[in-house]
C-alpha cells in the first residue's frame, strides 16, 4: 500500500503509468482529485483480541505453515503398483467429490516434491491475485496495466527453432508449463499419438 504523499512524489517523477479508463489520471489536477478522498481515510489497521485467545490464532496458522502436501489420513495403500490415496474434486458437489487415485511411485514423489519450499520459506495462503484458478490471467493483466516487461527465461536467450513452444500460461490442473506438441485446424484429427496412456493430473493440498 502506497500512502498518498508517496504516490504524489511518484506521479511527479513520472514513475506512474495509466491505461484504459484511468488514462485521465496522467494530469496532475485529475490525479490530485483522485487522491483527495484517500486523505480523509484514517489508515489504521483495526485489530482486536481473538475470542479464543492467542492459542486459537497459532493453531489456525499452524495448519498452513506446518502442513504437508498430503496428510497420512489420505494415504490408502502402497505396493508395486504405486501409491493409492484419496483426493477431493472441488468442481463437484456432494459425496461424489471424494475420489481415489493411484500413481506410480516416482510420479507420486515428483508431485509431492513440488510442494517442498526452499529452506527458511513457509507457505501461508495464496490471496489476492494468486487466490483463484485464473491467477495466470490476473498476473498477465497486472503486467499490462503496470507496463512491465514480460518475464524471460533464465538464460535470456531465445529458444531454438526446433524446440517445442511453451505457452504463456501454466496448466490449470498441475501448475506445470504447457508445451505445444501440434497445431491443427478445427474439424481435423490430430496426427500426434501419445506414447503412453494419458492420466488426468489433479493436485489437492487440502
Amino acid at each position: 500500500m502506497w500512502w498518498p504523499h508517496t504516490r504524489v512524489a511518484a506521479h511527479q517523477a513520472g514513475r506512474l503509468h495509466f491505461f484504459g479508463q484511468h488514462a485521465r489520471l496522467v494530469g496532475s489536477t485529475a490525479f490530485a482529485a483522485y487522491l483527495r478522498p484517500l486523505r480523509k481515510i484514517e489508515w489504521v489497521v483495526y485489530s482486536k483480541r481473538p475470542f479464543g485467545g492467542p492459542e486459537t490464532v497459532l493453531a489456525y496458522l499452524s495448519r498452513y505453515t506446518h502442513r504437508v502436501a498430503i496428510s497420512n489420513s489420505r494415504l490408502i495403500s502402497f505396493d508395486d503398483a504405486g501409491v493409492t490415496f484419496k483426493w477431493k474434486d472441488y468442481r463437484i458437489d456432494g459425496r461424489d467429490r471424494y475420489k481415489v487415485m493411484t500413481l506410480a511411485t516416482d510420479e507420486f514423489i515428483r508431485r509431492f516434491l513440488i510442494h517442498v519450499l526452499p529452506s527458511r520459506f513457509h507457505r501461508i495462503r495464496h490471496y489476492g491475485l494468486f487466490a483463484s484458478a485464473k491467477r495466470a490471467d490476473n498476473i498477465t493483466q497486472a503486467r499490462q496495466l503496470l507496463n512491465a516487461p514480460a518475464p524471460q527465461n533464465e538464460s535470456g536467450d531465445a529458444a531454438p527453432a526446433d524446440e517445442p513452444k511453451t505457452l504463456s500460461h501454466s496448466c490449470p490442473c498441475c501448475g506445470g508449463r504447457m508445451i505445444i506438441i501440434e497445431t491443427f485446424e478445427r474439424g481435423s484429427a490430430p496426427r500426434h499419438q501419445p506414447t503412453a496412456p494419458m492420466i488426468a493430473i489433479r493436485i489437492d493440498t487440502s
